[in-house]
């Protein structure tokens, strides 16, 4: 083939990287996406696409008790002027601001199918009509008059606001969601009221803490209720630093149905949860055999949600049923706080409830003084235009002459009455029956009106004070309006908590509860035998295997395997292999390395505490809460090398500790020494020359140390035959007292029990 030529008249060929071209096109993309379409303004809190809508609508004139207008003429007004996107995208953002069940306060009053709860679409938008509600007249209100800059729309023909004088906290009032590239926000509605009253705390204590504002904000107050159950820090803490989630459950309430039976009413869902698919998921997980508890569900909502829950029987316990709803199904969700925001406009940062209000208020300050700058510059206009008409009235005949016989009467005027081109333009434009002596009394009055408000204007302008009191009181008008004590500003959602005793409960009610036996071999096949009357002598294993763990548990209760990978692994008692045979290997349900082994096995116990240490004698100590993980890999709490092992773990008892080597030497040592973490190498327990740590536990002091022979025959040494064996943390110890165990492998964790 021949050598291609170049195309005519395509300049030259300058070579880029593709490395360089994807880098700036990607990062134009990214701040494209950050800026114009995912991420709120936290001034307004609105993103372009919502704020261009707004604004078109009120060019059309569709005011609150103005008249409705084709959704299809705002959406192309929309396209045409501001927003060059897909109409149908356009569409649905309109839909969304009017839908009463998905934004707290609507901007948009739809006339019209503007869709459901159960997450049928709205109708096209030749069918649907729409104007603006008093809360988007609150966002737009001034914004004739200087209060925001405008900028060129994406074709220049025409200037759209960069950002609306919003007298309206619509950013945490409506809240807000959007994924960017790299970030996304996640903001969920607020009370109105709330949001007045914390606004003003601010502006009467400038540095206000974010505790204190929780007093006013609780909370999110969502469109569709329910109840509230995260706890009280937990919330505070979202609120400081703009990252966050609230658990939200389903609000119900028990009906009786006669002759001892009873359902359960659902008439509330969570925010953002379709219901018909809520109600589908609910029947999946009945055919499937999950929900122990429930016999029915059905959908009896008309207006107003009415989802029906039958008991399998009336003995069933309402709360343990609801519970068991809570965990497996929709009933409770998660509502993500991330108040990842454009700060000023321009800056992508999650800000505390303190910086976005502070940044609204802000912002209100900003507009009230370019509305009084404006306001003040249309009242020295017609104060000049009014002097004017002043000196009309008392130099009528001479005005009228000086028009009917000049050729040129601007000059005239300007020259005869010193006045200035305003003032003769005005003059001139006048219609004859303004010059009745009625109108100069009406002029007369509006010039002082004006006068006395100019002089307000400008002690406004000189005075921080004087603004946010303006301010404070616009605020007040607003809570007024939109506040706890209206309709549409009662707060729905409400607070609660979450029974703490349910869990064990529901986990006893959807398991029976039965007493096992628990046996492990040393080869690591594990089984369980219903009963408690098992004997360790009665026990078979295969040949060349013998016994290693033996447990009385129960079938509610969770087990923990400690590996010598410094991993915790949770076993549900009722989901181990029965007694039948010897069991399968534990390997088998948990996901460990072929070399990985068991170094202890026992039942959980909330709130206890753990001493775990490795062969090279580093360990801490962990809360036992802290290493639950029910999953197959676990959960990495002590780090150990490639040469290392994992080799103790026993239970925090007394206050004291003793560590045994291979080598025999003995050390104890002050409990307090060890430190408490959720995971780590932990700290050196004892000092080795040779070999490893052999064994550890704890005591009191007190009490002394007790411990089995070879033959398991308990002896215990007093603190005071003991005295030659107490030092600090990290010592190398000393042989151990005649008769304690000969061999560093008999002191096991069992043996120092």
């Amino acid at each position: 083939m021949g050598k291609r030529a170049a195309p005519p008249d395509s300049g030259p060929i300058e070579p880029v990287s593709l490395k360089d071209a994807l880098e700036e096109r990607y990062l134009a993309y990214a701040l494209s996406t950050i800026m114009h379409r995912a991420l709120p303004d936290v001034r307004d809190g609105l993103k372009p696409v919502h704020r261009r809508l707004l604004y078109a609508m009120q060019q059309l004139r569709l005011g609150p008790t103005g008249e409705f207008r084709k959704c299809a003429k705002i959406v192309g007004d929309t396209m045409g002027n501001f927003h060059p996107h897909g109409n149908q995208a356009i569409y649905d953002a309109l839909a969304r601001l009017a839908q009463d069940f998905a934004v707290r306060y609507p901007l948009v009053d739809g006339q019209g199918n503007f869709g459901n709860i159960d997450g049928d679409n709205p109708a096209a938008d030749r069918y649907t009509e729409a104007r603006l509600t008093a809360v988007a007249a609150q966002l737009l209100e001034g914004i004739d008059e200087d209060t925001v800059d405008f900028r060129p729309n994406y074709d220049g023909r025409e200037l759209e606001p960069s950002v609306l004088p919003a007298n309206f906290p619509n950013l945490l009032a409506n809240g807000a969601s959007g994924i960017a590239v790299g970030m996304a926000t996640n903001i969920p509605p607020h009370n109105v009221g709330e949001l007045c009253d914390a606004a003003l705390h601010l502006i009467k204590f400038p540095k206000a803490t974010a505790d204190k504002l929780v007093t006013f904000v609780p909370g999110p107050d969502l469109r569709r209720a329910g109840s509230i159950v995260e706890p009280r820090e937990q919330i505070l803490e979202a609120y400081k630093t703009g990252r966050g989630s609230f658990r939200l459950r389903a609000r119900w309430e028990q009906e009786d149905t006669g002759r001892g039976t009873y359902q359960i009413v659902v008439t509330e869902i969570p925010y953002q949860v379709q219901k018909a698919r809520l109600v589908a998921r609910i029947a999946e997980l009945l055919q499937a055999k999950k929900l122990s508890l429930l016999a029915d569900v059905r959908d009896e909502s008309a207006e107003d949600v009415r989802l029906i829950l039958e008991p399998k029987s009336r003995t069933v316990d309402p709360q343990l049923l609801m519970e068991q709803m809570f965990k497996l199904t929709e009933l409770e969700t998660r509502v993500p706080l991330n108040m990842n925001v454009l700060s000023h406009g321009k800056i992508p940062n999650v800000l505390g409830l303190r910086q976005v209000l502070q940044e609204w208020l802000d912002h209100r300050l900003e507009v009230l003084v370019r509305r009084s700058k404006f306001r003040l510059a249309k009242i020295d206009h017609r104060l000049e235009v009014l002097a004017g008409y002043l000196i009309v009235y008392l130099n009528l005949d001479k005005v009228i002459k000086i028009i009917r016989e000049k050729d040129e009467p601007k000059p005239a005027l300007m020259k005869a009455f010193k006045l200035t081109e305003v003032q003769a333009e005005a003059i001139l434009n006048m219609r004859l029956r303004a010059c009745r002596k009625l109108e100069e009394m009406e002029i007369k009055r509006e010039h002082d009106d004006l006068t006395k408000e100019r002089k307000e204007l400008n002690a406004l302008l000189r005075s921080t004070d004087k603004q946010w009191n303006r301010i404070g009181d616009e605020i007040k008008g607003l809570k007024e309006q939109f506040g706890q004590k209206t309709e549409i500003g009662r707060r729905r959602t409400s607070f609660a908590e979450a029974p703490d005793d349910v869990a064990i409960e529901l986990a006893e009610a959807m398991i029976e509860k039965e007493p096992v036996t628990i046996v492990l071999s040393e080869k690591g096949w594990l089984r369980s035998i219903k009963g408690h009357a098992v004997e360790e002598g009665s026990l078979a294993f295969k040949e060349g295997d013998r016994l290693k763990t033996f447990l009385r548990a129960q079938t509610t209760d969770t087990l923990l395997l400690f590996a010598t990978n410094g991993r915790f692994y949770s076993l549900a008692a009722d989901k181990l292999p029965g007694g039948r045979g010897h069991g399968e290997p534990f390997r088998l349900m948990v996901d460990i390395e072929d070399a990985g082994d068991c170094v202890q096995l026992f039942v959980y116990e909330p709130g206890r505490k753990l001493l775990v240490a490795s062969e090279s004698g580093y360990g801490f100590i962990v809360a036992e809460d802290e290493v639950i993980a029910m999953t197959r890999k676990g959960k990495q709490i002590l780090n150990v090398k490639s040469d290392d092992e994992a080799a103790v773990c026993t239970p925090v008892e007394g206050d004291s500790v003793a560590v045994i080597g291979a080598n025999r030497k003995l050390l104890l040592f002050p409990l307090k020494e060890l430190p408490e973490m959720p995971r780590g190498k932990g700290v050196r327990l004892q000092r080795y020359k040779d070999g490893g740590l052999a064994d550890a536990k704890t005591f009191t002091k007190k009490e002394g140390l007790t411990y089995l022979d070879a033959a398991k025959r308990s002896f215990t040494l007093s603190s005071a035959e003991l005295r030659d064996w107490w030092g600090a943390r990290a010592q190398a110890g000393r042989l151990p007292p005649r008769g304690f165990p000969s061999r560093a492998s008999s002191a096991t964790a069992s043996d120092l029990a």
